[in-house]
C-alpha cells in the first residue's frame, strides 16, 4: 500500500475519539448489565438505593466519565466535533450570507416528541413496578452506546426526522446527553440528579446560543461547517457501512438468482 493511501486511510482525531468513547461506553454497559444479571440472581434488590449503594465504585465510574464529558463540552475543544463546536465564536467563518437557513422547527418537534414518547413507556413501566431502577440506568448506558453508532454508523435522526446532511450540521448534536439521561429522570438519587442538570444545561446552553446566533449553525452562513472545510470525515464511516450493506446484499441477490 502506498504512503499516499494509506495516508487516506487514517482516521482523523476526532473519529479516533469517537470511536475510543463507543468501545469505553460498550465496556461501561456490558460491566453494569453483568453485575445487574449477578445481583438479581442472587436475589439482591435491584432498585437504584440498592445494588448499586452497594458497589459505590460503579456509580462514581459511571457520574464521573459522563460529568467530565459534560463539563468539557461547556467549553471550545479542537478534538471534538464541529457538529457540537459550531455553538462557540472562535468556529464561526463567516460566508456573507445574509440568512441562516436551520433545521425546521417541525421537524425538531418531532424528533423531541417521539422520544419523550418513548421515554414516558419506561417511566409508566418503572412507576407500575414492571422494571426498576437498574433498568433505567442499563437504558441510559445503551443510549450512549446509540449515540456512538448515531454519529459513526447510522443516525435515525438524522434519517427519518432532521433530514440533514451529517452530524456538522446538525439541528440537536448537543441534545445527545440530555437524550441519553432521560431514563434517569425517574430515580430520586444525587448521582441521578447530577447528571440529568448538567444534561438540561448542556441543552439549554446550545438552545440559547441557537437563538442568539443561528449563523453559527447553518453552513449557508458558516463556512466552517461545508463538506470541504471539513477535518473530521466523520460522514466516511455512514458511506463506508452503506457501501459495505448494499455490496452484500447485491451479492447475496446475484447468488439467490443464480440458484
Amino acid at each position: 500500500m502506498s504512503q499516499k493511501s494509506c495516508r487516506k486511510s487514517k482516521l482523523s482525531p476526532t473519529s479516533t475519539m469517537h470511536f475510543v468513547k463507543f468501545y469505553v461506553r460498550i465496556a461501561l454497559f456490558v460491566v453494569v448489565l453483568a453485575l445487574y444479571i449477578v445481583h438479581r440472581v442472587s436475589g439482591i434488590d435491584t432498585v437504584f438505593g440498592g445494588y448499586y449503594d452497594t458497589i459505590p465504585w460503579l456509580v462514581i465510574i459511571i457520574m464521573a466519565v459522563y460529568a467530565v464529558e459534560m463539563a468539557l463540552r461547556f467549553f471550545p475543544a479542537r478534538i471534538e466535533s464541529m457538529g457540537c463546536q459550531k455553538q462557540f465564536r472562535r468556529n464561526y467563518r463567516p460566508t456573507g450570507e445574509p440568512r441562516a437557513r436551520v433545521i425546521s422547527p417541525i421537524r425538531t418537534f418531532v424528533a423531541a416528541a417521539a422520544w419523550i414518547a418513548l421515554n414516558s413507556i419506561f417511566g409508566v413501566l418503572y412507576y407500575l413496578g414492571v422494571i426498576d431502577g437498574g433498568i433505567l440506568v442499563l437504558i441510559s448506558l445503551f443510549y450512549g452506546v446509540c449515540d456512538m453508532i448515531c454519529i459513526l454508523f447510522f443516525c435515525p435522526f438524522q434519517t427519518w426526522f432532521l433530514k440533514n446532511r451529517c452530524c456538522t450540521d446538525c439541528r440537536i448534536y448537543n441534545w445527545d446527553f440530555a437524550m441519553m439521561f432521560t431514563p434517569l429522570v425517574f430515580i430520586n438519587s444525587i448521582y441521578t440528579h447530577v447528571l440529568v442538570i448538567l444534561s438540561v444545561l448542556l441543552l439549554l446552553r446550545w438552545e440559547i446560543t441557537l437563538r442568539l446566533h443561528p449563523e453559527r449553525f447553518a453552513p449557508q452562513t458558516n463556512a466552517s461547517l461545508r463538506c470541504e472545510n471539513c477535518e473530521e470525515k466523520l460522514c466516511r464511516h455512514k458511506r463506508q457501512l452503506q457501501s459495505f450493506i448494499r455490496k452484500n446484499k447485491e451479492r447475496f441477490m446475484k447468488r439467490n438468482g443464480e440458484k
